[in-house]
């Protein structure tokens, strides 16, 4: 048995330097209005963006007396998703809830 030798030795060289970004955040807002009723907006705080009952209420009350709250910060697939989830859930109850996101 004899053992062949090359007379060149193949090298796979590979210098890829991909800068990976992290993905763009978004800002999911409530807003005040004069008819959705505060028990309403706690119930979309723990059902959509999964709030715990102090949290929720909290952040309710901040949308209530400042007319804007931060709701989370997410990926602008999920904040797109949770805006419609809760634009959904406020015209099924007739309530004009306004839910918005902005880049952060």
């Amino acid at each position: 048995m004899s053992l062949v030798k090359p007379d060149y030795e193949e090298m796979a060289i590979s210098e890829t330097e991909e800068e990976i970004k992290e993905p763009s955040m978004y800002k999911v807002l409530l807003h005040n209005d004069d008819y959705t009723s505060m028990e309403f907006v706690v119930e979309i705080l723990l059902s959509v963006f999964n709030k715990s009952i102090e949290d929720a209420t909290i952040t309710m009350l901040k949308v209530h007396r400042e007319g804007i709250g931060i709701c989370g910060v997410y990926t602008y697939e999920v904040a797109e998703t949770k805006v419609n989830a809760v634009h959904v859930l406020a015209r099924e109850r007739e309530f004009p809830l306004k839910c918005t996101m902005e880049q952060e």
